[in-house]
């Protein structure tokens, strides 16, 4: 029998876009000659819609979608879709099969993720039957995500008589995700048996960025479909006893997948929350030389516009460098001095500052007057500011309040330094956009004269080596310090982490691509006494 596979970008609320969407999808499976078509998690409402399930009528307009979506499934043709179903058990994670203008069967999700970025027991009852269906000749049983994450709802359904497991899914992207869904699907299909299909959600949600690569096990494990990463679409299989034939795409590489992650999270965040383009403020750095491509090919450089805000500690090449590559892209591109506007603050604030020497409060208002223009040219246009800020400086708080850490969306959050140049080592190998002087020159914030970033930070290579030990996988000082690391140094970036925290709860929200973001993946308190590197002293 015939499959669909819909691989679908789906937008969180959208209850009736979506539903256009599956039954779109629908039309054209049945037009294929497919029997049944297997969506993504949650496909109705979207994934995740947090505390929006905890309100009645959001449920109630899920539930009518769904409903009515199974009055217009072609006739013949099975679809599975996700939604959050309320009944008087409680409320619940769910599935349904609609087939013949109704709701022939409802699965529950059993396993409700609460670690990471999920919090769905805060949200969701779990459910604890089966639930198998015949189709085609075969039998079906279903499972939800984090069902076959854990041992128990899959062998339900081979005892409840299954052939085939279908899973719905919406698994985040992160670093080598891929590798880890198809390794875990393994060891569900030993366990039971039992080849399994595996859909998942392509799209951007606020951080979290969801990358298709559905794929389909045989009876021996093998990958007998794969779906492509960072594609929308319906793609089809045919289904034996135990076996399959489909399509077989390749994966990208860990650089392609990063790079296509960050351009699709920007072009659904512009997108979904309905913004008329981006602004980005523009220094001629990697950073956001980085980001301004990364805009470019997420919505086209038409609807991308790079300010450059040179002061006097800005070097001429910064700004050579900075019209070449918007030459280069074709992006909107202007030019304000800010000294006028700093001068002015340093004015006013002359007799408050009066007996007190310059300092780092002199660095952060020339980032603030930055700010402060880019904001108002977002509010005159209607467009989403990009802040270019990096992991390893939200790391360690090398970012300013209200300066370069003023805007909507920032796209390098979680994109250590080191990453930074190997992501804009790949942009250039698709095409050479970003001025080959721009990766080679050190990094500088140009806040005062010869300012380079090593004066303030250890070496990136040493910095993201030690902020990933200790950032994303929670390693104590002293473990840390037995990987090679010199003592001060650990104990003086993990200060530095530390004392940030304020800066991070205050930064804007940005996509998601490592085990472990500044966001939703890690929560520490601002207020907190605890100091880890103690135990250098």
């Amino acid at each position: 029998m015939k499959l669909g596979i819909a691989q679908l970008n789906l937008t969180v609320g959208d209850i009736a876009g979506n539903t256009a969407q599956l039954l779109a999808a629908a039309k054209n499976a049945h037009a294929a000659g497919a029997k049944l078509l297997l969506t993504p998690e949650m496909s109705i409402c979207g994934y995740p819609a947090e505390d929006l399930v905890l309100r009645q009528d959001f449920v109630a307009s899920c539930d009518a979608a769904v409903r009515q979506l199974a009055a217009d499934v072609p006739s013949g043709l099975a679809l599975i879709v996700g939604f959050p179903e309320r009944s008087d058990d409680g409320l619940f994670n769910a599935a349904a099969v609609l087939r013949g203008g109704r709701i022939e069967a409802v699965y529950r999700k059993h396993h409700l993720p609460n670690h990471s970025v999920f919090d769905e027991q805060r949200v969701f009852d779990s459910g604890n039957a089966p639930c198998v269906f015949e189709c085609g000749g075969l039998r079906f049983g279903l499972n939800i995500c984090a069902d076959v994450w854990e041992p128990g709802p899959a062998t339900r359904a081979m005892e409840a008589g299954a052939d085939w497991l279908l899973v719905s899914n919406a698994s985040p992207y992160h670093l080598n995700k891929e590798r880890e869904r198809q390794a875990m699907a393994r060891v569900r299909q030993v366990e039971t048996g039992l080849p399994l299909v595996y859909v998942n959600l392509v799209g951007g949600q606020d951080e979290l960025v969801f990358d298709g690569a559905s794929f389909v096990l045989d009876g021996d494990g093998r990958v007998a479909a794969q779906c492509p990463a960072w594609q929308s679409g319906v793609f089809y299989v045919e289904l034996g006893d135990g076996t399959c034939a489909g399509p077989q795409y390749t994966l990208p590489d860990e650089g392609a997948a990063v790079y296509d992650a960050l351009v699709l999270a920007v072009r659904d965040y512009v997108g979904k929350n309905g913004f008329r383009g981006v602004h980005l403020g523009f220094s001629g750095g990697i950073d956001s030389a980085l980001t301004l491509a990364i805009a470019a090919d997420a919505i086209g450089p038409e609807r991308v516009h790079a300010v450059m805000m040179p002061s006097d500690y800005t070097a001429s090449m910064s700004i050579e460098d900075s019209r070449d590559m918007a030459k280069r892209l074709g992006v909107h591109y202007t030019e304000i001095a800010i000294r006028p506007i700093y001068e002015a603050f340093i004015r006013q604030l002359a007799d408050d500052f009066a007996g007190l020497a310059p300092d780092t409060t002199e660095e952060n208002l020339q980032a603030r007057a930055r700010g402060t223009l880019l904001m108002a040219l977002s509010n005159k246009f209607g467009t989403l500011v990009l802040t270019t800020g990096n992991k390893s400086e939200m790391a360690t708080g090398y970012a300013t309040l209200y300066g370069d850490m003023a805007g909507g969306f920032a796209v390098l959050k979680d994109v250590a330094k080191t990453r930074v140049y190997r992501l804009a080592n790949h942009r250039n190998g698709r095409s050479a956009v970003i001025p080959q002087r721009i990766i080679d020159r050190p990094p500088s914030a140009e806040l005062r004269p010869e300012q380079i970033d090593q004066d303030s930070l250890p070496p990136y290579e040493v910095l993201d080596a030690i902020l990933e030990a200790y950032v994303e996988r929670d390693l104590p000082a002293r473990d840390i310090v037995e990987l090679g690391f010199d003592p001060a140094t650990v104990k003086r970036v993990i200060r530095m982490v530390d004392l940030a925290e304020y800066k991070r709860r205050q930064a804007p929200p940005g996509p998601r691509i490592t085990p472990r973001n500044f966001g939703k993946d890690r929560r520490y308190p601002i207020t907190s006494k605890y100091r880890p590197e103690g135990e250098l002293s």
